[in-house]
């Protein structure tokens, strides 16, 4: 039963890779916790089923022709150095800390996303009708824009497990101009690179749980390219109510469970 529950969390969390362009760590950290994981055993073997799966999606994009390699290291270089520190982080502090750090950041999540649904639908309305190098100028620095959207992702990578696709999606559109379709191709293939990275620190620290990553990514592999191929014929509207209604329950319950664990 346990290799089925976590085969199934890996195909969701694949469908989320390839159709929000996240690493769908969101889903797995709690879901791993649940079934008796340690804290950072969780987050640390998230990282390689998020690996996994975003190299699905990201190959499957790259083969349709909607993947920038060249905006995806631009944001990738910056994920590698931040990485790290965050790896360095989920190894130091508490169970409880990183749970309710994990709580607070899937609460901080429903936020983003709605935000990048208004974003959206201010580009529908638009029509995205910019000719080719003419979209309006964001008001940062490009480069100080591009560091600051990798860098997040790559600590948010590496200190909870997650690729980090829920802050770099808005950041690119906020920060850098960019369509929403491009900003989640080019999230997949940074989160790709991050979860690298995060997956290589966790390894050292002997933290990643091997059978069980292997069994979250292969299903990942799968969902991720449902979710590249099919899924963006279901109406944002849908997409939108449901992972706001997911990451709801999953953020109370990883509340509970860092209050559990909380030293009497």
């Amino acid at each position: 039963m346990t290799w089925l529950i976590l085969a199934t969390g890996g195909l969701v969390s694949g469908i989320l890779a390839g159709l929000l362009g996240i690493g769908g760590g969101v889903l797995l950290v709690p879901l791993m916790v649940t079934l008796g994981f340690s804290s950072v055993q969780a987050v640390a073997t998230s990282t390689l089923a998020i690996l996994m799966s975003s190299v699905s999606g990201s190959w499957q994009n790259w083969r349709m022709g909607y993947l920038d390699l060249s905006k995806v290291i631009a944001l990738g270089l910056p994920a590698v150095i931040t990485t790290q520190p965050g790896v360095l982080l989920a190894k130091l502090v508490p169970q409880y800390m990183l749970l309710a750090g994990f709580g607070a950041l899937l609460l901080f999540n429903i936020y983003l996303f709605k935000l990048r649904q208004q974003l959206l639908k201010t580009e529908s309305k638009r029509g995205d009708t910019y000719p080719a190098g003419n979209r309006p100028s964001p008001q940062l620095n490009p480069t100080l824009a591009r560091a600051l959207t990798g860098g997040c992702a790559g600590f948010l990578a590496g200190a909870f497990g997650v690729g980090g696709g829920v802050i770099m999606v808005p950041f690119q559109m906020i920060l850098l101009g960019e369509p929403i379709k491009v900003a989640i191709q080019t999230s997949l293939g940074v989160v790709t690179i991050a979860a690298t990275s995060a997956c290589v620190g966790h390894a050292l620290s002997h933290n990643v749980m091997w059978l069980a990553g292997l069994c979250l990514g292969l299903a990942g592999l799968i969902g991720a390219q449902i979710g590249t191929r099919y899924l963006p014929k279901i109406s944002n509207t849908t997409i939108g109510m449901a992972f706001q209604t997911l990451l709801t329950i999953l953020g109370i319950y990883v509340f509970w469970q860092a209050w559990q664990k909380f030293p009497n």
